[in-house]
């Protein structure tokens, strides 16, 4: 018998599941704190435990062969990560840490492999959530490709928004640096560019979304279509 409910799931996949289902998912869950700057896995290497949030957020990182480094996508209660176990996988080429500190729970990779053949309905959720997460993915390829750094920070900070409660975010200016693959400077540029509107407001390791919706026209097709393809396979978040 599962110690977890199905009423306790803060992570929108684990929550979906049939209860039949959920009783041999949960049997394998652990509870896990996941601090900032957690390394969920590290690129190249075996995935030793797959994690599905309760709250903070998570970064899924390219690494290149010379140690460069930029954000491809984020996950928080909406979904799982690594995700390549998902569908099998057992290596993950990305890095993958947390960037706001929260918790939630994890299983074993060799678990999941036996609760994907066992349930099939989860499988199927898992796999959404992967097609999902892809489209995040190509449009941060995109938006790194045609948009104004102002603009990537304002999609960046809705997407933060939507995976925390509240409307304070705990960020730095040096770990934005690294998620939108931009010099410090830059940054700093650009929080005051969305102060000045009056979008957000900057302090130190802390930004607090003041005006959610401007901050969307602001950001203009940035933001939004992997959001509604998320919607169209899972549901609302």
């Amino acid at each position: 018998m599962s110690a977890y409910q199905k009423s306790q799931m803060r992570n929108r996949l684990l929550s979906l599941i049939p209860e039949q289902e959920f009783q041999i998912v949960a049997a394998a869950l652990a509870p896990i704190e996941l601090g900032k700057g957690f390394v969920i896995v590290k690129p190249d290497e075996p995935i030793d435990y797959v994690y599905f949030p309760f709250t903070g957020i998570g970064s899924v990182v390219t690494v290149s062969p010379e140690g460069h480094k930029a954000e491809a996508g984020m996950f928080g209660r909406e979904g799982f990560s690594p995700t390549p176990a998902g569908v099998g996988g057992t290596i993950s080429i990305h890095e993958v840490l947390m960037q706001v500190e929260g918790d939630g729970l994890r299983i074993k990779r060799e678990d999941l492999s036996h609760c994907l053949s066992a349930c099939p309905v989860f499988s199927n959720l898992l796999a959404r959530y992967i097609q999902a997460f892809g489209s995040q993915i190509s449009f941060t390829a995109l938006s790194n490709a045609v948009h104004s750094i102002d603009e990537r920070l304002a999609r960046w900070l809705l997407m933060c928004h939507d995976r925390v409660d509240g409307n304070e975010i705990a960020l730095t200016h040096e770990f934005i640096s690294l998620m939108l693959a931009v010099r410090r400077p830059s940054v700093t540029t650009a929080l005051h560019v969305l102060e000045g509107l009056k979008l957000i407001r900057a302090e130190r390791g802390r930004i607090t979304i003041r005006d959610r919706q401007a901050l969307e026209a602001f950001a203009g097709d940035a933001y939004g279509k992997p959001e509604e393809e998320y919607s169209r396979l899972i549901g609302n978040p």
